[in-house]
């Protein structure tokens, strides 16, 4: 059984960030997980249960979301990544893995570019390279553009087939298991998640991730069409799409069949360097 999640909340530059580690063995790279827009770290539990359990998992709630303290003036991506990697010297973590969800996505990106020494892998799920995109529908898109699907759960469950797509549009269960999770910080800390990706866009500095990338994306997607997601894997050298038969959310509704898929890819440098290891190279000058 997976060990359960150690809750912390830290102190950086005045941000007080709430952050959940769930133990794993040190031959696993830990994972970090950025969420999506206005989603507290709780959303993510039913994907890392799905994992394998010797893999560590970092999950945070970014300023101004879940029990994170709402900031006075909006971050900007590269601003959240050198937040992030902050946080890993704080919590004592070298490399890692990194996967982005949505909005995370973005974040994710910038944080391979800033960082590259710190990030070994990275995954790329239902997220596009910022302002270069193709866009949902307008109507599903002004309706990710306000918290209130947050503040007001029954209003999340009654919007989510229509933002997530996939398994959301057949079963409404799932909506309010989804809403039951929620814990919103109020309408300031969205806008400005709304307002670190205004304008952003990755797309000019796509060619310089050199991490292997591993891009998942949903075939009924209203949010992100499948076309962005391409791109990311078109643009970035090292990167491997894989198309999942689900909507936005499927991280969680399909998290026991994308889980193994995320496990593979993460294992597969240390599975060939243990079958065909290289001469370790000499140090000096």
């Amino acid at each position: 059984m997976p060990l359960p999640f150690v809750f912390r909340t830290i102190d950086l530059d005045g941000q007080t960030i709430r952050t959940a580690v769930r133990p794993g063995k040190a031959h696993l790279t830990p994972l970090l997980i950025f969420n999506g827009i206005g989603a507290n770290l709780e959303l993510v539990f039913p994907f890392v249960q799905a994992l394998d359990p010797d893999q560590e998992v970092i999950a945070f709630d970014v300023p101004g979301v879940g029990g994170s303290s709402t900031p006075n003036q909006p971050y900007r991506f590269p601003g959240l990544a050198k937040l992030a990697a902050r946080m890993l010297d704080y919590l004592d973590y070298g490399q890692v893995n990194a996967i982005g969800v949505s909005w995370g996505g973005a974040l994710a990106q910038q944080f391979a570019h800033d960082y590259p020494e710190r990030c070994k892998k990275l995954v790329l799920a239902a997220t596009s390279a910022g302002a270069i995109m193709v866009p949902g529908k307008p109507k599903v898109l002004w309706r990710m553009a306000s918290p209130r699907r947050y503040i007001q759960p029954s209003y999340g469950v009654q919007i989510a087939p229509h933002i997530y797509g996939g398994a959301f549009r057949r079963d409404p269960n799932l909506a309010l298991a989804h809403a039951s999770k929620v814990r919103s910080s109020g309408k300031l800390g969205y806008y400005w998640q709304l307002f670190a990706g205004l304008g952003w866009t990755s797309i000019h500095w796509l060619h310089k991730i050199s991490q292997p990338t591993l891009v998942l994306a949903g075939d009924d997607d209203p949010l992100i069409p499948l076309i962005n997601m391409r791109l990311l894997a078109w643009r970035i050298p090292n990167a491997e799409l894989h198309v999942i038969d689900d909507g936005h959310l499927f991280l969680i509704t399909r998290a026991e069949a994308v889980a193994p898929i995320i496990m593979k890819f993460l294992q597969e440098e240390r599975l060939r360097a243990v079958m065909h290891p290289q001469p370790t190279p000499l140090r000096g000058h």
